[in-house]
């Protein structure tokens, strides 16, 4: 065994020696076995046959074999002795196997550290979404990810679509989901779903009486009970009407506008998702609108070139369910 010592000293893991011993260069990966096979190898050593290490493993002997020999190749070096009673390690190969159970111990230390990394990961969500998506849909869509991950705390985080859009840029939310024409600026996005503004008013508001639809002219000419700047809703109405919604009260949450329009303060242009329940009380009435398109896409958004993981990617898949 003195002279495979003497040929290996200095020669370990991290020398630089190749396989035939001069120099080598390029990436260490093309030097030394990958992972499975100094597994192999430690187990032939544990077991004493190529056979019962194919076993353990889950691989067929020939492909145990073919894994040795080409490991073999690969360090220009005899590991195993293969005879009718077994297989055992040369010096070399018993050499080698201190070597690899060094490194499959680290890898091992690797692979938990990731798992507890994404164990961190999938231990809390933070959600950002738009005031129409975050009141209307996320509370199923929430309840039923936490049917999946019951550990996995969400938080969220209400806003119009720009203050989505800010959150995300500035890493606090995994995922977003804003309403509007098109993703806002550096994040990529998926529609799920669509939507369709209306526009509403009080039972004794004058439109309320009326029997034709309303022409989107006089729908610009009139004040209106309007989202703030930066919300999904208003950046679609200003763009249905060329810029020219008229604010009569501009106001930061959909609950204020309906509650305002309901007291007979003006109509406004809401989503017929948070208008449902007050049409089919008649405590507001719907109003059709001829010659504008107030329909829109519904989008989960994220980090260009970031795509969702985790609970986020697992919420993702539910609002597409």
């Amino acid at each position: 065994m003195g002279g495979v010592e003497r040929q290996a000293e200095g020669a370990g893991p991290g020398s630089g020696a190749s396989a035939g011993g001069g120099a080598s260069g390029g990436s260490i990966a093309h030097r030394v076995p990958d992972l499975g096979a100094l597994e192999l190898l430690l187990a032939v050593a544990r077991l004493g046959s190529l056979g019962a290490a194919a076993r353990e493993l889950g691989i067929t002997q020939p492909a145990a074999s073919s894994r040795v020999r080409s490991m073999e190749r690969q360090l220009g070096v005899a590991l195993v002795d293969r005879s009718p009673r077994g297989s055992r390690l040369t010096d070399a190969g018993a050499l080698v196997t201190d070597w690899a159970r060094r490194i499959v111990e680290a890898a091992a230390a690797f692979d938990a550290g990731a798992q507890a990394l994404r164990d961190r990961r999938d231990s809390r969500l933070r959600v950002a979404a738009s005031m129409t998506i975050a009141e209307y849909l996320l509370p199923g869509w929430l309840l039923a990810l936490r049917a999946q991950r019951p550990d996995t705390a969400v938080s969220l985080l209400a806003g119009n679509s720009a203050a989505v859009a800010e959150r995300l840029l500035a890493g606090e939310a995994d995922l977003g989901f804003v309403e509007g024409l098109t993703a806002p600026p550096g994040l990529d996005s998926a529609v799920i779903a669509h939507d369709q503004l209306i526009v509403v008013v009080a039972p004794g508001h004058p439109w309320a009486r009326r029997r034709r639809a309303l022409p989107a002219a006089e729908l610009a000419a009139t004040p209106l009970i309007l989202r703030e700047k930066g919300s999904g809703t208003r950046q679609v109405l200003d763009s249905a009407l060329g810029g020219l919604a008229r604010p009569l009260i501009e106001l930061s949450s959909t609950t204020a506008v309906k509650a305002a329009v309901v007291s007979g303060a003006g109509p406004a242009v809401l989503s017929e998702l948070a208008v449902g329940e007050e049409l089919a009380l008649r405590r507001l009435v719907g109003i059709p609108v001829e010659g504008v398109s107030l329909a829109r896409d519904l989008r989960a958004v994220w980090p260009t070139g970031h795509r969702p993981t985790g609970p986020a990617r697992e919420l993702l898949a539910l609002t597409r369910g």
